[in-house]
């Protein structure tokens, strides 16, 4: 009886200031279960990937690896903080294996301070408008490889063999495409 009351405390959310940040208390205590690790450090997990990354679905998915990384090493009987810290480690190395994977460089830094809301969404440039009207007008190899590389994220050797072509051959079209998407976008096609 003495731990549910001890467990809802500390779930039960204090009384929040004005600028939406929610002020707990955290014990030395450990964790009831899983479900508790994750109902208390789900948002900010997502909140700190969001804001390295920058949009819902990368955050998602990342917010799920910490997670799975951490279930089976992580220690239910550990104290709040231990948790904590563990899972603050663990979105480090799953955030350094996503930039690796997807820019061939390692990210790790993570601040202090982290947000408990996401950031809203941000407000349409028109880039993505534009975007599309530039691939619209290339020609169909040009915008094929394009989509290969960026769209979907395939390497240059993953892209060749979608097209059929040579490594060389992928790189040449993937720099002519750039080339061309470059003077169509300065002409300023709609």
């Amino acid at each position: 009886m003495v731990r549910r009351v001890e467990s809802e405390r500390r779930t039960r959310p204090a009384a929040s200031s004005g600028s939406g940040r929610e002020l707990r208390l955290v014990s030395g205590d450990s964790y009831p279960g899983w479900e508790a690790v994750y109902r208390d450090n789900a948002a900010w997990v997502y909140a700190l990937m969001f804001g390295k990354v920058g949009n819902r679905p990368d955050a998602e998915d990342l917010t799920a690896e910490v997670f799975t990384a951490a279930l089976k090493p992580l220690r239910i009987t550990a104290t709040v903080p231990e948790v904590r810290a563990y899972l603050r480690a663990t979105a480090r190395t799953v955030l350094a294996a996503h930039w690796k994977a997807r820019m061939g460089r390692e990210i790790t830094a993570i601040e202090d301070d982290i947000p408990d809301d996401p950031p809203e969404e941000f407000h349409d440039s028109g880039a993505q408008a534009r975007a599309k009207a530039v691939l619209a007008e290339l020609p169909d190899r040009y915008r094929r490889i394009l989509e290969l590389r960026f769209l979907q994220g395939l390497s240059v050797r993953e892209s060749a063999q979608s097209l059929g072509v040579t490594v060389a051959n992928a790189k040449v079209l993937q720099h002519r495409a750039l080339q061309m998407a470059s003077q169509l976008n300065e002409r300023g096609v709609r």
